[in-house]
């Protein structure tokens, strides 16, 4: 692109200066813009690469939080990790964590990363002046085992005394009921599934962070 512009200044400043007899000011000028193009570093700066995009869950409601989160593990059970990041409307990030169990599962993780971010996002926001309670907040993840137990399954096994209907206890119940718990202080909650690795920006980033975690640990 660089020497696109260029070129085409080369183009115009020797036709304005044969129009106008080689004016000098005029060389300058084009000089200076040259300058300015040759400076100007197109490659994207890092705070643009790992910048996120507003939440597109929640660009119908200005006052609503995004919270993703993803997980997972190597060997299933094996080492893994979770990640979250939690932004607002315009996209700004409120708060973001990771981090790593040497010995675990995959839906373990996927369920401590949305109870970590929870927990996160009611440590910041009484700090913001804003009271959890009355926040809406949507969280969003790759799991189908979080979401549709989070707005399914896990009404019918307290109703059952934390049973399933085989009367068999629910596997990660210490989960679950923290889930369950943690909820609790939040008067609008939403959760929604979106599919892995198909180019979700904020999914992308907690597994990329979730997996730096597990390829820094893996090395030691």
């Amino acid at each position: 692109m660089k020497k696109k512009y260029l070129k085409s200044l080369d183009s115009i400043e020797k036709w304005l200066a044969e129009e106008l007899n080689k004016d000098g000011d005029l060389n300058a000028a084009f000089r200076l813009i040259k300058l300015k193009i040759n400076e100007k570093n197109e490659a994207p700066t890092e705070k643009h690469i790992g910048q996120l995009p507003p939440p597109q869950e929640i660009a119908d409601d200005p006052q609503a939080l995004a919270l993703f989160s993803d997980g997972g593990c190597r060997g299933n059970p094996g080492p893994g990790a979770f990640a979250f990041v939690i932004q607002d409307y315009l996209g700004e990030v409120i708060a973001e964590g990771v981090e790593f169990e040497s010995h675990t599962t995959n839906n373990k993780m996927e369920l401590s990363g949305a109870l970590k971010g929870l927990h996160e996002l009611l440590s910041v926001l009484p700090a913001q002046g804003k009271e959890p309670l009355l926040t809406k907040v949507k969280v969003i993840t790759d799991s189908k085992y979080v979401v549709e137990g989070m707005k399914t399954w896990v009404q019918g096994w307290k109703a059952r005394g934390w049973k399933k209907a085989d009367n068999k206890v629910p596997e990660n119940i210490d989960l679950w009921q923290a889930l369950d718990k943690v909820r609790d202080n939040f008067l609008h909650i939403d959760w929604m599934w979106v599919r892995g690795h198909d180019g979700h920006p904020q999914n992308e980033y907690c597994d990329r962070k979730a997996n730096e975690l597990m390829d820094d640990r893996s090395s030691l």
